[in-house]
C-alpha cells in the first residue's frame, strides 16, 4: 500500500472529470478500507468519467447556441482525412524505399503501391456504413474521437511497415485501420450539419465535404515538405560508364574486382534524374542506402492529424430534439424537386430503387475519378514530361495536385450550393454530360502536345482536369442533400454511410482499372521499343539478351526512359499510356448519366410509420 499514490494527495480533494475524491486526514489505508476504493479503482472511475464526456447526451446545444460555431470543427476533421487525396505524392517514395532515387529489384510496383490507396478508400465505405447508425445513437463526439485514433494510428502503423520493408502492414495500417478512420470521419460532420442547416441542406454538406476535398491543398506542401526535410540521398559511386555493373538474375549489381566484391545498384538515367529535380545526377547509387524521407513523414502527420481531429471532436454540438432555425418552415412536397417532408428508416431505405441508383450514380462518377487522383502526379509527369521537359519537372506536379485539391473543394461547396437552386438531379445531369466530353478530350490534348509542344495544350490540360475535378468533390457534396431530400433528414447519417459502400467500390473499380489499362499499354510499349532496338546493343546496355526482356521489366532494368537512350529516334510512347483509361471513364459517366435520369420521388409506402400518408 506505501506505494499507493493516493497516499501523496493526503488532505486534499481532487477532481478527476466531474469525479470528487475526498482524501482525509485519517490516512490512504483508511480510505482504501472505508471507502472500498483501491488505486485501481480509482484509475477505472477517471477513464468512465472521461468516457462520459464523449456521450451524446453531454454535447446537445444549449437555448441561443450559435449554429454557426460547429462547421469549423466539422472542417477541420475532414481537411485531416482528406488529406487522403494527396496520396499520390507518396506513391514515388513508396516505389523506391530500396533504390531511393531509382525502383530496385526489390521495391514495390506502382500497382502495389497504388493498393494502399484502393484499400483505405474500401474501409471508408465500409466503416461508413457502420459507422452511419452508430453514429445517431453515439453522437458526432464520440465517433469523431474513434475517427482520429484510427486515422492518426494507421500511418503509425504504416510506418513501421515502411521502414520494415512490409507491405501487408502498410495495407494494414494506412489502408485497414486509416480507412476506418476515413469513414468514421467523414459521416460524422455531414449529419451534424445537415441537421444544423435543414434550410440549406446542400451549403450545409459542402461546407462539411469542402474539407475533405481541400485535404489535399494542405497536406501537398506539407508532405512535400517533410519528404524533403527528412530524405537523405544513397551513396552515388559515379556515372553509368565509369562503374563496373553486371546483371545477373534481374538483378544489377556493382563489381569491384580489386576486393571480389559485389553489391546491388540502381542505376538513375538522364531523364528519370530531371523528374526528381534537387541537383540529382544520373548515374549509378549503392541500393539500401540512403532514405526517401517516408518514414518519418507518416510518424510526424499520424501525431499531428490525430491531435487536430481530437480537439475538433469535442468541439461538437448538436441540435436538440425538434429545433429548427428560427422563422424557417420545411418545403411544401413538389413531384418536380423531390423533397419529401417525411422520413425513411435506413434498413426501409435498401428496399427503394432510389437508393440503388444513387448508389450507382455516386460509384460510377467516384470511379471515373479517383483512379485518376490516385495517380494524378505519376499521370502530369508521364503525358507532359516529354513534350516539355523543362517545366513538367517534379515540383510542377507538386503544384497540379495542390490545384487539384483546391478546385475539389472548390467544386464542393459551389455545386453543392448551386444544387439548392437547380435541383440535385439536374446537378448530376451537369456532371455527366459535361465530363463525358472532358474525359474524351484528354488523349487528344496529350497527342497535340507531343506533336506541337505548344503550351496552349498543357494550359488545357489544367483547364479540362480541375473542371473534372470540381465536379468529382461537387458529387461527394451533393449526394447527402440528395438522400435528405429523397429519404428525410431523420436518418440521413445511417442511409448515407450505407451508400458510401459505393464509395468503397469505386475505390477498388478507379485505381484498379487506370492502373491495370496503364500497365498494360507500358508493357506493350516496352516490347515494341525493345523489338526496334539492335539486339547487340540491347546486350551491352542491359547485361542480358533482349529473349529475358520480362524478366527485365519485372525487376525494372529495362524501362522505356533507358530503351529511348538507345533509339534516340523512336517516338516516346509515354505521353499515349493513359488514352484508354479515359475512354473508359467517360463510358462510366454515360451509365451514370442514365442511372440519375431514371431517379423518382420515392413512394409513399416506404415511409416511417409515424409519417405515412
Amino acid at each position: 500500500m506505501g506505494a499507493c499514490p493516493v497516499r501523496a494527495l493526503q488532505g486534499r480533494s481532487l477532481k478527476i472529470l466531474g469525479a470528487s475524491v475526498s482524501i482525509l486526514q485519517a490516512g490512504p489505508d483508511r480510505i482504501l478500507e472505508s471507502h472500498g476504493q483501491t488505486c485501481l479503482h480509482v484509475l477505472i472511475r477517471s477513464g468512465l468519467s472521461l468516457m462520459n464526456l464523449l456521450d451524446k447526451s453531454r454535447i446537445v446545444a444549449p437555448p441561443g447556441f450559435n449554429r454557426w460555431r460547429v462547421p469549423p470543427a466539422s472542417v477541420a476533421i475532414h481537411l485531416c482525412i482528406g488529406s487522403v487525396y494527396a496520396w499520390s505524392l507518396f506513391n514515388p517514395p513508396l516505389t523506391r524505399t530500396v533504390g531511393v532515387v531509382a525502383p530496385a529489384a526489390g521495391d514495390w510496383s506502382l500497382e502495389q503501391v497504388v493498393w494502399i490507396f484502393t484499400i483505405a478508400i474500401v474501409f471508408l465505405g465500409l466503416s461508413a456504413t457502420f459507422a452511419g447508425k452508430w453514429l445517431e445513437k453515439a453522437g458526432p463526439r464520440k465517433v469523431g474521437t474513434t475517427a482520429a485514433l484510427c486515422w492518426g494510428g494507421g500511418f503509425l502503423v504504416a510506418a513501421a511497415g515502411t521502414q520494415w520493408h512490409q507491405l501487408w502492414l502498410v495495407y494494414l495500417g494506412y489502408g485497414v485501420i486509416g480507412g476506418c478512420g476515413l469513414g468514421l470521419g467523414y459521416v460524422s460532420p455531414v449529419s451534424t450539419l445537415i441537421k444544423w442547416f435543414p434550410d440549406r441542406r446542400g451549403m450545409a454538406a459542402g461546407m462539411a465535404i469542402m474539407g475533405f476535398g481541400g485535404g489535399a491543398m494542405v497536406a501537398t506542401p506539407l508532405n512535400e515538405a517533410l519528404l524533403a526535410r527528412f530524405a537523405l540521398s544513397p551513396e552515388f559511386l559515379g556515372t553509368e560508364g565509369s562503374v563496373k555493373t553486371e546483371t545477373r538474375g534481374g538483378i544489377t549489381y556493382a563489381v569491384d574486382s580489386s576486393v571480389n566484391r559485389t553489391r546491388e545498384v540502381v542505376i538513375l538515367d538522364t531523364a528519370s534524374a530531371r523528374k526528381l529535380g534537387s541537383g540529382v545526377s544520373p548515374g549509378v547509387y549503392a541500393a539500401g542506402t540512403g532514405s526517401t524521407g517516408i518514414v518519418e513523414t507518416f510518424v510526424v502527420l499520424g501525431c499531428g492529424y490525430c491531435l487536430i481531429m481530437l480537439a475538433a471532436a469535442f468541439a461538437f454540438r448538436i441540435p436538440p430534439e425538434g429545433w429548427k432555425p428560427p422563422g424557417w418552415e420545411p418545403p411544401a412536397e413538389t413531384s418536380s424537386a423531390m423533397i419529401t417532408r417525411h422520413n425513411v428508416d435506413a434498413d426501409t431505405a435498401l428496399r427503394t430503387p432510389q437508393f440503388y441508383l444513387l448508389w450507382t450514380v455516386l460509384c460510377l462518377n467516384v470511379s471515373a475519378g479517383i483512379g485518376v487522383l490516385a495517380v494524378a502526379k505519376t499521370m502530369m509527369t508521364d503525358i507532359f514530361g516529354s513534350a516539355y521537359p523543362n517545366v513538367v519537372t517534379a515540383g510542377f506536379a507538386s503544384t497540379y495536385v495542390l490545384l487539384i485539391s483546391v478546385f475539389n473543394m472548390a467544386g464542393r461547396f459551389f455545386w453543392a450550393s448551386m444544387s439548392d437552386k437547380l435541383g440535385r438531379k439536374r446537378v448530376y445531369t451537369i456532371f455527366f454530360v459535361l465530363g463525358m466530353a472532358l474525359y474524351a478530350a484528354i488523349p487528344f490534348i496529350g497527342h497535340q502536345a507531343s506533336a506541337t509542344r505548344a503550351i496552349v495544350w498543357l494550359a488545357g490540360f489544367y483547364g479540362v482536369t480541375m473542371l473534372i475535378f470540381s465536379m468529382y468533390g461537387g458529387g461527394f457534396a451533393t449526394i447527402p442533400a440528395y438522400i435528405s431530400d429523397l429519404f428525410g433528414t431523420k436518418n440521413v447519417g445511417a442511409i448515407h454511410g450505407r451508400l458510401l459502400t459505393a464509395w468503397s467500390t469505386a475505390g477498388v473499380l478507379g485505381p484498379l482499372a487506370i492502373t491495370r489499362l496503364r500497365e498494360s499499354s507500358r508493357l506493350s510499349a516496352i516490347r515494341k521499343l525493345a523489338s526496334d532496338v539492335d539486339r547487340i546493343d540491347f546486350w551491352k546496355r542491359f547485361g542480358e539478351p533482349v529473349d529475358k526482356l520480362e524478366e527485365l521489366i519485372r525487376t525494372n532494368v529495362v524501362t522505356i526512359p533507358r530503351l529511348l537512350e538507345l533509339a534516340p529516334s523512336a517516338v516516346d510512347p509515354t505521353p499515349t499510356l493513359y488514352d484508354t483509361t479515359m475512354y473508359a471513364m467517360a463510358g462510366l459517366l454515360g451509365i451514370a448519366l442514365v442511372a440519375n435520369l431514371l431517379v423518382r420521388p420515392v413512394n409513399t409506402k416506404y415511409f416511417a410509420d409515424s409519417d405515412r400518408i
